[in-house]
């Protein structure tokens, strides 16, 4: 990979003017979302592009983050630290990969591939609890690369001591508590298409590999996890989701 952007810009031209090469993904953000459209089912495609009611909050955000400007200045030091300390830890600049859960519904890496990739440029990646690979498959992946966990808070506080161990044992540096989901969004898309990915069972990698949520599944149902992996995930799901914790 090319060391900065503009040795990546000139190697396109390079391989598009010498070599015929063109570029398999769009470089144009507007195109991005159509292009992954073409190649997407409609269900996968539209649990990652909706959103609730009529998308206001997705266009409010939208347009607050277009209110950022990039201000040049000339005749100055090209010499500039972007580096940051976060909870003691420092890092080369403050970007974070945000935590998006169910991947396998975009790519077969899943959220090991992501986690690898932002191992590379030194980005640190959170790991979302609706993630469908495992604490153990995602630190493997991305080595000495920075990491950190998005909780999303069980009812059973047995099941969330059960998650925080593992991801301590794992390198993860610091937690991200997400409080937002004690009911389910209204997102169309997904109602006007009848899908919800958790109930087929991806992105609850995290409870069908926790020992503390296998022993009580088997417990209470008399079978284990991998005889029963739908009903497994129906059980994580309602432990997870819709966990009112004022």
């Amino acid at each position: 990979m090319p060391e900065n952007y503009g040795q990546y810009q000139q190697s396109i031209y390079s391989n598009g003017m010498f070599s015929g090469g063109r570029q398999v993904i769009t470089t144009d953000p507007r195109q991005l979302e159509e292009q992954a459209r073409n190649v997407m089912s409609l269900r996968s495609f539209s649990y990652i592009a909706g959103g609730a009611g009529e998308k206001a909050t997705m266009d409010s955000n939208r347009l607050a983050f277009r209110q950022w400007k990039l201000i040049s200045k000339m005749l100055k030091s090209t010499e500039v630290d972007t580096s940051i300390e976060l909870f003691g830890e420092k890092y080369p600049h403050p970007i974070l990969m945000a935590p998006v859960g169910v991947q396998a519904l975009a790519h077969r890496d899943k959220e090991t591939g992501l986690a690898q990739a932002c191992a590379e440029v030194d980005v640190p990646y959170i790991l979302s609890t609706a993630s469908g690979s495992s604490f153990e498959d995602v630190a493997a992946s991305c080595g000495d690369g920075a990491k950190w966990y998005q909780l999303y808070w069980p009812i059973d506080n047995d099941i969330t001591v059960s998650l925080l161990k593992r991801a301590k044992a794992n390198g993860y540096k610091a937690l991200v508590v997400t409080l937002d989901t004690w009911t389910l969004a209204w997102r169309p898309a997904d109602l006007d298409t009848g899908y919800l990915p958790f109930l087929a069972g991806i992105g609850t990698e995290f409870g069908l590999t926790d020992p503390v949520f296998r022993a009580k599944f088997e417990a209470e149902t008399g079978s284990k996890v991998e005889g029963e992996p739908l009903g497994a995930a129906r059980a994580w799901l309602q432990g997870i989701f819709g966990a009112n914790h004022s």
